[in-house]
C-alpha cells in the first residue's frame, strides 16, 4: 500500500468513526427533538392552566425525586458501559436493578417518617400531600437510569428516542388532560403528568429491550456473577456515590433555597425559565452526552480520545452559543410574547441564568472523562467545591430578599465552577487550553453582529413581537451560515455519503 493509499483510508476511517458517531447523536436527538417541540409548544397551554405556585410545588417534587434517583442504582448502572463481556455486562444490569428496588424500599419509611421536617425544611405544606408519590417515580426513574445504559451499550439509540417521544406525549397529555378536568387546577396535575410519562417511558424502553435482548439476558443472570460485579465495581457506590449525590443536591438547590426564603411563585417562576432555558440545550447535549461516554471508553484504549474530546467541544459550541447570547439579550421579551406579561419575571430569570447554561452545556457532557479515565476522586472534590458555592450564592442572595441577585450570584458562582470543570476535563484528555480558548473565541465574534444590532434595537424600543421575530431569524441564518461554511459540519455530512458509514451494534 502507497503512502497516499494509507492516507486515503485512514482518512475514510476517521470519517467513518465521526459520521457513526453523529449518526448516533443524531438518532437520539432526532427522536427526542419532536418530545422536546411537544413540550415546548404545551407550555404556553400549561401557563395558562396552572399558575406559578403550582409550578413551584412541582418543581420541588422533581427536585426532591431527582436527588433520590440519582443513587437509585448505586451508581452500578455506570458501570454496564465498561465490561467486554455481554455476560458480565448483563449481570451488572441485574445488579442495578437489585439496588433500585433497595433504594425505593428505604424510602418509604423515610418519607413517612420525616414527612412533617421536610415540609418544614422547605418551608412548603403545599408538597405534603404529593410526598407519597415519590418513592413510585425514584422506582421508575431508576429502572430507566438501567435501561438507559443498557441500551447506551447495544448502541440501539432509537429504542431510547422512542421512549423518549412517548414519555413527552404521555406527560403532555396528562398534565392538560387533568388540568382541564379539575374545577380549580393544582399542582396534582404537573405531578401525576410527570409521573406517568416516566412510567411509560421505562416500561417501552424495557418492553424493547427484553424482546431484543431477553434470550442473553436470561442466559447469562447468575447470583454469584452479580455478587462479583458489586465487589469488582464497588467504588461507584463507595466513592462515586457521594459525588453523585452533592451534584444532584446543588441541581436541585435553587428550587429548595428559593423555596425556603420566598413564596412558592418564585420557584414557579425559576422553574418555567430554567426549564425552558434548559430544554433545547439538554435535548443536544443529553444526546451527545449519552453517545459521547460510549466512545470515549473506546477511544481511550484506542489513544484517540483528545481528537474526540476537541471535535465534540467545538460542536457544542458551534451549537449552544449563538442562541444562548441572543436569548441573554431578549430572554424577558420572549417569555412575554409567549407566556403572557404574567410569567416575564421567568424570562428575567432566564437571562441571568443563561450564561451559566452555556458553560454548563459545553461542559456537562464532557464529565464523563473522570470516569473513563478513573479520576473518581476528582468527581468527590469538585462536587463539593460546587455544592458549597450554589448553597453560598443563593443563601446571601435569599438573606437579603432579592431572588434576582439569589440567582445572578448562583449563574456566576456556575460560569467559574463548570469553567474549571470543562478545562480540567480537557487536560485529562489531552486537549490543549489554547485549542478551547480559540474555539470559544472564534464563535463569539460570529455572534457579536447580531447582538449589536439586538440591542439597537431594545435601546429603540421596537415592538416585543417584533424583536422576537428577528431573533429567531438571526438563530436560523446563524444556521445556515455554519452549516454552508463550516469545514467540520461538511466533513461530518460528507461522511454520512460514505458507504457503511454507520457502525453495527
Amino acid at each position: 500500500m502507497n503512502k497516499k493509499t494509507g492516507k486515503a483510508a485512514e482518512k475514510s476511517s476517521e470519517n467513518k468513526k465521526k459520521a457513526g458517531f453523529v449518526s448516533d447523536v443524531l438518532t437520539l436527538a432526532g427522536g427526542t427533538t419532536f418530545a422536546q417541540i411537544l413540550t415546548i409548544l404545551a407550555a404556553p397551554v400549561l401557563t395558562r392552566i396552572y399558575g406559578p405556585e403550582d409550578f413551584g410545588v412541582w418543581a420541588l417534587y422533581i427536585s426532591i425525586t431527582s436527588v433520590i434517583t440519582v443513587i437509585s442504582c448505586l451508581r452500578y448502572d455506570y458501570s454496564i458501559m465498561l465490561p467486554e463481556s455481554e455476560d458480565e455486562a448483563v449481570n451488572l444490569l441485574g445488579l442495578s436493578f437489585l439496588a433500585v428496588l433497595a433504594v425505593t424500599g428505604l424510602t418509604v419509611p423515610v418519607i413517612w417518617s420525616f414527612h412533617v421536617q421536610i415540609v418544614d425544611l422547605l418551608n412548603a405544606p403545599q408538597i405534603e400531600k404529593y410526598l407519597w408519590l415519590v418513592p413510585p417515580f425514584v422506582f421508575v426513574n431508576g429502572l430507566f437510569l438501567a435501561l438507559n445504559q443498557w441500551n447506551s451499550r447495544t448502541k440501539l439509540f432509537k429504542r431510547l428516542s422512542f421512549a423518549r417521544v412517548s414519555s413527552s406525549v404521555s406527560t403532555t397529555a396528562t398534565q392538560i388532560t387533568l388540568g382541564l378536568v379539575e374545577k380549580t387546577p393544582t399542582a396534582s396535575g404537573l405531578i401525576g403528568g410527570s409521573l406517568a410519562g416516566q412510567s411509560i417511558a421505562t416500561f417501552v424502553l424495557g418492553g424493547q429491550i427484553l424482546r431484543d435482548d431477553r434470550r442473553l439476558i436470561t442466559k447469562s443472570l447468575s447470583w454469584k456473577k452479580i455478587y462479583e460485579g458489586a465487589i469488582r465495581h464497588r467504588k461507584l457506590p463507595l466513592i462515586d456515590i457521594w459525588s453523585a449525590l452533592m451534584n444532584s443536591i446543588s441541581w436541585q438547590l435553587p428550587a429548595f433555597l428559593l423555596s425556603a426564603f420566598f413564596a412558592p411563585a418564585v420557584v414557579g417562576f425559576y422553574s418555567l425559565g430554567f426549564r425552558l432555558l434548559q430544554l433545547p440545550m439538554s435535548f443536544i447535549g443529553g444526546s451527545i452526552s449519552q453517545v459521547f461516554y460510549q466512545r470515549a471508553s473506546r477511544a481511550t484504549s484506542e489513544g484517540t480520545l483528545s481528537t474526540l474530546v476537541e471535535s465534540v467541544f467545538r460542536m457544542l459550541v458551534l451549537i449552544g452559543m449563538f442562541p444562548i447570547l441572543i436569548l441573554t439579550i431578549v430572554g424577558s421579551d420572549v417569555f412575554t410574547v409567549i407566556f403572557g406579561s404574567a410569567w416575564s419575571e421567568a424570562g428575567v430569570y432566564a437571562q441571568i441564568l443563561s450564561l451559566w447554561a452555556f458553560v454548563w452545556f459545553i461542559s456537562s457532557p464532557l464529565t464523563a472523562i473522570y470516569l473513563v479515565v478513573e479520576e473518581l476522586h476528582f468527581g468527590f472534590t469538585y462536587n463539593i467545591f460546587n455544592l458549597t458555592t450554589r448553597f453560598l450564592s443563593l443563601t446571601i442572595g435569599g438573606l437579603l430578599g432579592n431572588a434576582r441577585i439569589a440567582l445572578l450570584l448562583f449563574s456566576v458562582s456556575g460560569i467559574i465552577v463548570y469553567g474549571y470543570l470543562c478545562l480540567k476535563m480537557m487536560h485529562y484528555s489531552g486537549v490543549k487550553t489554547s485549542r478551547a480558548l480559540k474555539i470559544v473565541s472564534s464563535n463569539l465574534i460570529l455572534f457579536i453582529p447580531a447582538g449589536i444590532v439586538l440591542i439597537a434595537l431594545k435601546i429603540a424600543g421596537i415592538n416585543q413581537v417584533l424583536l422576537v421575530i428577528i431573533s429567531g431569524l438571526l438563530i436560523c441564518i446563524y444556521y445556515l451560515y455554519i452549516l454552508k461554511t463550516d469545514g467540520q459540519v461538511k466533513e461530518i455530512i460528507e461522511g454520512f455519503k460514505l458507504p457503511g458509514k454507520v457502525e453495527k451494534a
